[in-house]
């Protein structure tokens, strides 16, 4: 499996080895003793999310505070997604910045995102099938969003489908009433770089 960090500290992609035959394929799309060489600490998995999604559903940004936080390993099964990754921790060097890559059911890469980061995707066609590892259970007094269309953020969602259509973004009455960054630094409901870091060193 290759591994390559994304310009915001504290994400990788994973790029698994495909072993193709006459059968179909077969590939290893999770490697606990890798992802904590590379994390440097264990991956507490406590919870399996999946999401299905129709072409033009956009998820996020989403992330949860910190201490406990959630960190996600993202894959997509069936589909493709286009996926991003947010920094949103006041005082980061990559503070408002995002990096995206392509997870889709050909090179069935995977996406980390530790603790502390903002996640989204733009699903790019129907039926999209997304599976979230997750080092925490779903608490909904901790979880939060950003708007996916914050220009300040300033994502560059993809204008065509996989089979070539134009793209009309959907988004969930929620996460279109998501604030912006710059709100929702304002109220204070931003992890702070250092303490991230901080709980990321106890793990």
């Amino acid at each position: 499996m290759q591994v390559r960090p994304m310009t915001i500290g504290g994400a990788w992609v994973f790029t698994p080895r495909q072993f193709p035959d006459d059968r179909g394929v077969f590939l290893e799309s999770f490697r606990a003793d890798l992802l904590t060489e590379v994390i440097g600490h264990p991956f507490d998995l406590q919870q399996t999310n999946t999401s299905v999604s129709g072409v033009g559903v956009v998820r996020g940004i989403h992330y949860a505070d910190v201490p406990v936080g959630q960190a996600k390993y993202v894959t997509c099964t069936n589909g493709a997604v286009f996926d991003v990754v947010v920094d949103i921790r006041v005082g980061s060097p990559t503070y408002g910045q995002w990096d995206g890559v392509l997870l889709d059911d050909t090179d069935r890469r995977a996406v980390y995102v530790s603790e502390g980061l903002g996640h989204g995707f733009i699903s790019l066609q129907d039926g999209s099938t997304v599976n979230y590892l997750c080092s925490s259970s779903y608490n909904p007094t901790a979880e939060h969003g950003i708007s996916p269309l914050d220009s300040a953020v300033g994502i560059e969602w993809p204008a065509m489908a996989r089979d070539g259509s134009a793209l009309t973004p959907l988004l969930s009455e929620k996460d279109a009433a998501a604030p912006s960054l710059a709100e929702a630094a304002r109220s204070g409901a931003l992890p702070d770089h250092q303490q991230v870091l901080e709980y990321l060193r106890g793990l």
